[in-house]
Parts: C-alpha cells; structure tokens; sequence
C-alpha cells in the first residue's frame, strides 16, 4: 500500500497517466482470489488518509457532505455500504441522495430548480429539458470558471475530450462546461454492451425448458408459452402466486408507459427522449410512436391481453421498482425485459446449480438495438450545483469516477452490477488479470443477501452500490491496466469459469458463450452510432414543451388505463379518447418537432461514419 500511494501522490503531482502509477501496484501486491479479503486490499484505499491535504493541495481534513439530486435513482437518503467507505477513506466525502424519481418525478425537479439550489452534485436522466433549463436559470457551475476542470478534472479532459468539446459546444456557448455526459468511452464504433445486451426478453429457462421449449416466432407468441408456464409453477415455494409480467410506474417520469417501449428495443428501434417518435438503429428511418402499428401500442395491447389471461401482476398499478425487485427475487415473475431485472436478482448460485433462473429465449429475427460506444459521452449528465460546497473536492470526486480506479469500482453502476472494491469482490490474478473471488460472486449473484464486512463498509452488497445510478465509463470499454474491459462479465477468467447447469444448458441449446454472442453471430445486432452534429441541439420553445408536457401526462394516465380495461371494448373506447385527447393538445405539432430532432440524430450520426 506505501508503494501505491507514493506511485498516487507522484502521479497527481507529474500529472502523468493513471495507468503508469497503478499497474505496478496491482502486480506487485495481487494475492489469491481464494485469499481472505482485507480492507487494505480495497480499490478505495485512500491516496491520502483523511484528515491530511493531498498531493493536489486541496484539504481534506473536515468531511465533505454532498447532495447528490438525481433523476435517475431508485433509493434516497444517505449512502451506505462499500462505495461509501470507498469514498470516505479515499476523499472523506459523505454523499446524501434526493431522488426525484421517489418524490414526485418532474413535479420534484421543478420545485428544486425554483428553490434556486439544486444540491451539490446533479444527475440528468437527459440532456433535453431540465439541464438545459438548469443553465438558463444559472443552477449549474461552470467546471471551466477558476480553471477547475484543467486542475481537479485533468484525467477527464485528457481521456475524454470529445465528451468536453460537446459539452462546450452543444451547451456551454462553445467556451463553459456544465456537466459531461454518461457512458462515455474512448472506443470510437462497434456495440458497447458486455456480455448481455441491455434487453432480452429473458425467461424462466428451467420452466420454459419444462414446457417443450416452443419456437417462438413473434412477440405475441410469448403469451401461451408464459401461460403454460404459470401452469406449471402456478405458486412460489412461499405459496404466493406468479405471473409473467409485473409492471412499476415509478420510471414513468411525465410522459409515456416506460415499461411499452421495451419491445421496440428488441426489434431495432429506440426512442428520443419526450418526442413522439422512435428511431431505428442503424438506418435513417423512424415512426410515430402513437401510430396503431408502433410497438408502444402493441404493447399496451400485449399487457391488456396478459391480464385478461391472468398473466399480469394486478399489484402492478401501485407498486415500486423496489417491490418488484423482491418479486423476482422470491420467483414470482417469469418474464423480465431485462438480464440485469430477473437473473440479476432470481439467479442466486443454489438455483443456478439446480439448472433454474432467468436466461435469453430470443424470438425469430430479433433484432436487437444496440448502443454503440460512444466518444462524446450519453445524454444522460451529471453537474454541480452552482452553490455546491467545496466545488474543487466534488471536482476532484467526479473526475475519479472516470479514471480506471474508479471506473474499477463501479463498472456496471446504473443497470447492471458493479464490480465493487478491489481485494473483496475482484482481485488481479498472477498473470496480471482481473478475476472474481469466490465472495465477489457470491456478491453479484445475491447483492440483497450479501452481507459485507464491517472493515469494507458493510451492508449489503445492493444497497452499498453507488445510488447515483450513473454510469460513468462504459463498462465494456478497455482498462488500459488491464488490457481487459472493465465489465467483469466480460474478463478472460470470467468467460472461462466453470459454468452452473443453468449456463450449460443454455450454452448447448443456443450455441454460444453469452447473449451478446448469440446475436453478433447470427447478424441480429442494429448498432447505432453515437455521433454529435457539432451544433446546439434543436429544443422546444415553451409553448411547444408546456403541450408536450400535457399530452404525456394524457398518454401515461390513458396507458395504464387500456392495459387494465375490462374488456377489449373499454380498451378500444380509451385508445381512442387517447388518441383524441392528445390530438386537441396539440400532437401534430410534437410529432413536427419530432421529426426534426429525428432529422438531427442521422446528422450526427454520420459524424461517425
């Protein structure tokens, strides 16, 4: 440890490479993945121990306590756990979390911003309103002002300038930096997912095998193989009742149905962001969202048809993200959108070896929308509040987060699992290599029922994540140290261990390593380029953001109505009062504006090309 923080304290002081400080310290203390973790080991250990000023001459005697309002997360109040002694021994930081998604979605956002105090540290689901908005009303501090950026977010400049010069450009009047972008990574093209894809749909693999496994053909084929699949377990070991569908409105945010876009991701298409439209991948070609023959209308159609079948959770109207995490968990759920929801938390090690969990069951010519790397960094940001306390410690904060360290740390923050502190969860093997230790997948496969040691924060592994939710670095992106991505799933060591039933099982049948394998080889993959026009991005004024704003609210309320009318003659009066109730707001002129920003996307796409 006196090596590496002399190899840390030199680096800060030469402003050389993360990387040249690190790799000798990673290799000259490696010890066993088998060996009993020590807190000393961790990738938190401090550069300079609270209570002392680092190399950087910023004081970190007094502890720091930040608020962090983020749009994006899914727990609030103090964050515990591993990250938060990670960030406490390393920067004496404490971070307290306000999130919006828990206390009123935008009607929160809106409160925070009129109160002139945003919080310390910002997280934006989006760069299309509440950022932009943000810097108008001069919430938000120009990480250029006092050479902040250039002194305390070197590593972020340097590794990073393309996500800088967009946030100058596309935000900052082409000079001021107000935040930086999520994702971001250096490679410039290709699929920037690990080894899943950010979608399935994954099934109950051991049920689905139990029911003959049936080809499935189209989207709306899943119904009577779910249905025979809630035959066969129709309750839980616990008594409790299954379905194949359970649904949460607290993503819903104040536009659409989150959960009836999903589906369109799985045949080549994604949204942009509060716009009336859907856009595919990898060809210059987008549609009406609201349009009978969209998959957001489909959707709603498949949800109301699976609740006529008793197929849809009727708790689905009133419950949380968090309750259906404790659903899959206890095997209540057959069907999930997504690998990180159902194997991430059914999945446990005791089920895996029995042959039960959540896999891939693709249906015929899927194909998947895939994120590419992208250099400028996602829409998703993440800022300082103008009256943040200390704003070069926060400086000195986020920029960690984006070097390999931190990065280390948190790979997988935001929807999938991070790979946690170094010494605990991952360790560097003999030859160099990052490996899971035994406790490290245990952690991943049970975050909720993984109790971590005292001396590393303790907790449980879940709730000591980063609750952020922000993902900084792309996962899949190469550690320069390591020469290996900084996701786990995808480490050498990781893809040859020994596979549980349940991964042989789907490997034979499917032919492949992993999902993301699956749909590279046979040609199922709709990459997107992530490019930037060079220009401000086209807004809506006002009065077209105050209609867009109304015809959501119309379109989410409507939505969770039609997939629990009574009957199909409810759903098609509601479908059309929708349609009718948005139409006199205003939608014409949304899906205008829609088109544009459409038009905008293939520009900047072919920035990359």
């Amino acid at each position: 440890m006196r090596v590496k923080r002399i190899a840390l304290l030199l680096l800060a002081m030469m402003m050389v490479t993360v990387m040249a400080a690190c790799s000798k310290g990673d290799k000259k203390s490696a010890e066993s993945p088998s060996a009993k973790p020590t807190a000393s080991a961790s990738a938190g250990a401090a550069s300079a121990a609270p209570g002392t000023e680092n190399a950087g001459g910023l004081d970190h005697t007094k502890p720091l306590k930040l608020t962090v309002f983020s749009t994006t997360a899914n727990y609030a109040g103090p964050q515990t756990g591993w990250f938060a002694k990670v960030i406490k021994d390393k920067f004496n930081i404490e971070l307290d979390i306000v999130a919006s998604n828990l206390t009123g979605g935008d009607n929160k956002i809106s409160a925070m911003m009129a109160s002139g105090n945003m919080g310390d540290i910002i997280v934006f689901g989006d760069d299309k309103n509440h950022y932009p908005n943000a810097i108008k009303g001069n919430l938000l501090l120009d990480w250029t002002k006092d050479g902040l950026l250039d002194k305390y977010g070197a590593d972020i400049a340097k590794t990073f300038p393309k996500a800088i010069e967009k946030a100058k450009v596309a935000f900052g009047g082409g000079s001021a930096v107000y935040g930086i972008g999520n994702n971001v990574a250096t490679n410039p093209t290709g699929p920037s997912e690990g080894k899943d894809m950010t979608w399935g749909p994954d099934l109950r693999w051991d049920l689905y095998q139990q029911v003959g496994a049936p080809e499935i053909n189209s989207i709306e084929d899943y119904l009577p193989v779910l249905k025979k699949m809630q035959e066969l377990e129709p309750k839980t070991s616990q008594g409790k009742k299954t379905y194949a569908f359970s649904l949460w409105s607290d993503w819903d945010g104040n536009y659409k149905m989150t959960l009836a876009k999903q589906f369109a991701n799985m045949l080549g298409y994604d949204e942009i962001a509060d716009t009336a439209v859907y856009v595919k991948a990898d060809e210059e070609k987008y549609y009406d969202f609201l349009a009978e023959d969209s998959w957001y209308m489909k959707s709603l159609k498949l949800y109301f048809d699976a609740n006529q079948q008793g197929l849809l959770d009727p708790d689905s109207l009133t419950q949380k993200f968090d309750d259906v995490v404790a659903k899959y968990k206890d095997g209540r759920v057959l069907f999930s959108w997504f690998p990180w929801l159902g194997a991430a938390n059914y999945n446990t090690p005791e089920r895996t070896a029995e042959g039960k969990g959540f896999a891939l069951v693709p249906f015929k010519n899927e194909l998947m929308y895939s994120t590419g790397f992208n250099v400028y960094g996602g829409n998703g940001i993440i800022a300082i509040g103008a009256k943040a306390k200390d704003p070069a410690r926060i400086m000195e904060f986020l920029n960690w987060m984006y070097t390999p360290e931190g990065a280390m740390l948190s790979a997988g923050s935001g929807t999938a699992v991070p790979n946690g502190p170094k010494g605990l969860t991952w360790d560097i093997d003999a030859n160099g290599k990052p490996v899971v230790t035994d406790f490290g997948w245990k952690a991943f496969t049970d975050q909720q029922n993984t109790k971590i040691p005292e001396e590393y924060g303790g907790g449980d592994y879940y709730y000591g994540s980063n609750q952020m939710n922000f993902s900084f670095v792309v996962p899949a992106m190469i550690n320069p140290e390591t020469g290996e991505p900084f996701d786990h799933n995808l480490w050498k060591t990781t893809l040859e261990r020994n596979p549980s039933k349940l991964e042989s099982s789907w490997r034979e049948k499917m032919g492949v390593l992993t999902p993301k394998e699956y749909f590279e080889k046979n040609n199922l993959l709709a990459v997107a380029p992530q490019g930037f026009t060079g220009k401000e991005p086209l807004m809506m004024d006002k009065t077209l953001e105050q209609k867009n704003k109304q015809i959501g609210t119309v379109i989410q309320q409507m939505s969770w109505k039609m997939v629990f009318a009574k009957n199909q003659a409810e759903f098609d009066k509601l479908n059309k009062e929708m349609h009718d109730k948005v139409n006199g707001l205003g939608y014409g002129e949304v899906l205008d504006f829609s088109i544009k920003k459409a038009q905008e996307l293939f520009e900047a796409r072919k920035s990359v090309k």
